[in-house]
């Protein structure tokens, strides 16, 4: 994807000392970013916090991630919000992010507008407070026309029942006589993802370091690269994802074949 130099060389002003703008091959950005938001309630507890704040504070880093990713010219950014799994939490925990969910979306819309983002929902919404649900489906709404950067926010997902849907839909397809099963590939499976029509990630970063996937595109991660930091997500910024996409360009990307240094 484009970006505009101007912007992005003024979104990386005044850099730290270990790195800075020039360090990274902005034809080389990965094409699709993806994001485990992981350690906001680590975060919180560490300061005395309550939780809910290291939520709250997640939400300042994902927005500035965000316009990161689009001055970069990345094409698809995807972000793992709220798994399945999260249902556990504490009621209390459930109902405050459900509702930073909805007041986020409408907080950001201008953010998202100015900067032509498209917004999509991996996970099943239908499942979520109407409330909620309705403030979704009228952001993707106002988002729907956009062309620029595509945000992804991975909402009440899980892999495992991502991948049993498409399985099931398949099978489905198949009894009706609608799919011949000796036609079932690949391709056919990524189809019936909720993230069909989206390049794979070339680049999963995990933040507090956590080293899993906590049931996260499982199907879709079979050759990201994976960059792990200790940093807890609300302490992720513009140079944090610039470190992890400096050592993404730094890794040799063989998907099962040999290095460059071997075939040489």
């Amino acid at each position: 994807m484009l970006y505009d130099e101007e912007k992005l060389v003024a979104h990386f002003a005044d850099a730290p000392d270990d790195i800075c703008l020039n360090d990274i091959d902005l034809t080389r950005v990965p094409r699709h970013i993806s994001c485990i938001m992981d350690g906001n309630g680590r975060w919180a507890t560490s300061r005395g916090l309550a939780r809910t704040e290291g939520h709250k504070a997640g939400i300042v880093a994902l927005r500035e991630v965000i316009t990161t990713a689009v001055r970069l010219g990345v094409d698809v950014l995807s972000a793992y919000a709220f798994s399945t799994e999260n249902w556990g939490r504490p009621q209390h925990e459930v109902n405050v992010l459900m509702h930073l969910f909805a007041k986020t979306f409408i907080d950001e819309l201008p953010l998202l507008k100015r900067e032509n983002v498209r917004v999509v929902f991996l996970g099943d919404i239908s499942a979520l407070p109407k409330k909620t649900r309705d403030v979704f489906e009228r952001g993707l709404a106002e988002c729907a026309d956009h062309t620029g950067m595509t945000l992804a926010l991975a909402v009440n997902y899980g892999a495992r029942a991502e991948i049993t849907r498409a399985v099931r839909q398949i099978a489905l397809d198949a009894a009706a006589g609608k799919i011949d099963p000796a036609a079932i590939d690949d391709d056919m499976v990524a189809s019936h993802l909720y993230t069909a029509g989206l390049p794979d990630p070339e680049l999963v970063i995990r933040t507090s370091g956590e080293l899993r996937l906590s049931n996260y595109l499982l199907w879709q991660v079979a050759y990201s690269e994976f960059y792990v930091t200790d940093t807890y997500w609300p302490d992720f910024d513009r140079w944090g994802l610039a470190d992890a996409i400096l050592a993404y360009q730094g890794r040799d990307r063989r998907f099962g074949g040999l290095s460059k240094t071997e075939e040489a």
